[in-house]
């Protein structure tokens, strides 16, 4: 395959030949136009020239006519003397003299020697032109002149009475370029043009391609995968190529990133997993070996199977979040009433916060009906509050919030007295993995993988939403989740929601609070929800 270089050199030929044979055409057609016209004074000049020794003879005293007699005739005509002929005689081109009565008084000898039709033609039309005036064209098919003729009359009444006109005629191929020269003078120049022009043109072709050819060495460097560090150079000679080195370098930062998370990714799970992977093999192993009891077996396989369950947790948010990367994970959408959902939530915190030795609270419980699904929302909510619990030292403090904003969203809100995070860790809380007390997490009883905020975070999104973290190193947490309101829902019957800051309650006329509708569940009976 030619390259682009090659292409665009040929197509530029191609285009310059194309170019100079329309070039030739136009000049052949305005050259013969322009030549027609500037016969005009070519044949006024012939014209002149016939009458400049007839002048020249009657000013001298000599007669321009005698008279003649035809034989038996009685009748005299008039015509030119012998001397005025052999001086015409010696003028050359073609003309014809005419006197008063419109009758040839002298013919050229050029135009003697035309054909009998032709000089009938030009001796036709002669007559009737205007001395002075306009010429005109005759057609004339001698192959002498291959065309035609133009002919312009002539006269001088005041030296020259006897003589009425003076018709001169020129051919018109005199102006004509033949084609056989035009033709020539192509083949002789179009070349040499061709020649240079393509030597012109691969030169400047290569020069703008250049920046091209660097980009694709440049391009050609990074893909490698281990140099997606470098970057393009910002100016490439030309706005439209230096656009271009700029979007691909914003694409190769997105890619850099993808690949970094890729391998932050693969490293931290492949970690996530060797441990469990060793515990449950020791643990196995000393369960089937010969000396091993039946408690002392028992319990080694209750740690595998706890291990096994700490395992299959992890492929699941792995799993959650891969089909959320491809777009493959379905919501089962409907109207969603927030309050009851917080409710339930709240009543799980309890239990929760109530194991940790932590005080969970609800300060803010406002009604609001979003369009989402359910069980996600939930996971969602419960994510950020086992975080909060984990994170939280005993005796702290765990509060919940959910109230409407201005525009039409409700924001459901944890907070925490925890030990909170510091600001350079805050840009990397919501990534897959991460964790802010890598240690703390890891041997804490409710230790996770660091994927709960990554599987919160897309909820949210996939919800039309948005999460927000605030903290401060020593001083606790706060997430907000903002989601968009289906429709505004107020309390029945014009109730209105209250707040009681001593008991961090949400207290109506009708029903108890919410904290003594609380069913006192076994921990054991809670599944182990976020991360």
């Amino acid at each position: 395959m030619a390259t682009l270089r090659t292409r665009l050199t040929v197509a530029y030929g191609f285009a310059l030949i194309g170019g100079l044979i329309v070039f030739a055409v136009a000049l052949w057609t305005v050259r013969v136009a322009s030549g027609i016209d500037a016969l005009g004074p070519t044949a006024i000049e012939q014209a002149d020239r016939v009458l400049e020794p007839l002048r020249a003879w009657v000013l001298n005293g000599h007669p321009l006519l005698e008279d003649q007699s035809d034989g038996d005739s009685t009748t005299a005509r008039r015509s030119l003397t012998g001397s005025v002929l052999s001086i015409l005689g010696r003028v050359p081109g073609y003309f014809v003299v005419y006197d008063r009565t419109g009758k040839e008084l002298y013919t050229s000898i050029g135009l003697r020697q035309l054909t009998l039709e032709d000089r009938s033609a030009i001796l036709a039309t002669g007559k009737h032109l205007e001395p002075n005036g306009p010429g005109a064209l005759v057609a004339v098919a001698d192959p002498l002149f291959d065309g035609k003729m133009l002919l312009v009359a002539r006269r001088d009444s005041t030296l020259l009475p006897e003589v009425t006109r003076v018709v001169s005629g020129v051919p018109t191929t005199v102006a004509e370029l033949g084609g056989d020269v035009l033709l020539g003078s192509m083949l002789v120049v179009i070349p040499l043009i061709l020649i240079a022009f393509i030597g012109v043109s691969y030169f400047v072709t290569g020069r703008a391609l250049e920046p091209i050819d660097e980009l694709m060495n440049e391009v050609e460097a990074i893909t490698d995968g281990r140099s997606l560090h470098r970057r393009l150079p910002a100016d490439l000679g030309s706005e439209e190529l230096s656009r271009l080195g700029n979007t691909l370098n914003a694409m190769i930062s997105r890619l850099e990133t993808s690949f970094g998370a890729l391998r932050r990714f693969t490293a931290d799970a492949s970690h996530e997993l060797k441990t469990p992977l060793t515990v449950l093999r020791a643990d196995v192993e000393r369960a089937m070996h010969p000396g091993a009891r039946g408690t002392e077996a028992m319990q080694a396989l209750e740690e595998a199977l706890q291990e096994t369950t700490r395992m299959s947790d992890l492929v699941d948010s792995l799993l959650t979040l891969a089909r959320a990367d491809e777009g493959r994970f379905d919501l089962h959408r409907e109207p969603v009433q927030l309050g009851p959902l917080v409710r339930d939530v709240y009543e799980t915190a309890m239990i929760l916060g109530e194991e940790a030795g932590l005080t969970v609270t609800m300060s803010v419980l406002e009604e609001g009906l979003v369009d989402g699904d359910a069980r996600r929302l939930r996971q969602l909510f419960l994510n950020l509050i086992t975080n909060a619990i984990k994170y939280t030292p005993t005796g702290g403090r765990v509060e919940l919030s959910l109230s409407q904003r201005l525009g039409d969203e409700i924001a459901f809100t944890v907070r925490d007295t925890g030990i909170g995070m510091s600001a350079a860790d805050l840009s990397h809380v919501f990534e897959r993995f991460w964790r802010a007390d890598r240690a703390r997490s890891r041997t804490s009883e409710r230790g996770g993988f660091g994927l709960g905020l990554a599987i919160s975070q897309w909820i949210a999104q996939a919800h039309g939403g948005r999460i927000a973290v605030q903290s401060r190193l020593g001083r606790g947490s706060v997430f907000t989740v903002t989601l968009p309101l289906l429709m505004n829902v107020a309390v029945a019957d014009g109730e209105t929601a209250l707040r009681d800051p001593r008991a961090a309650r949400i207290v109506t006329p009708a029903g108890p609070p919410v904290a003594q509708a609380i069913d006192k569940r076994s921990s054991a009976e809670i599944r182990d929800i976020g991360d």
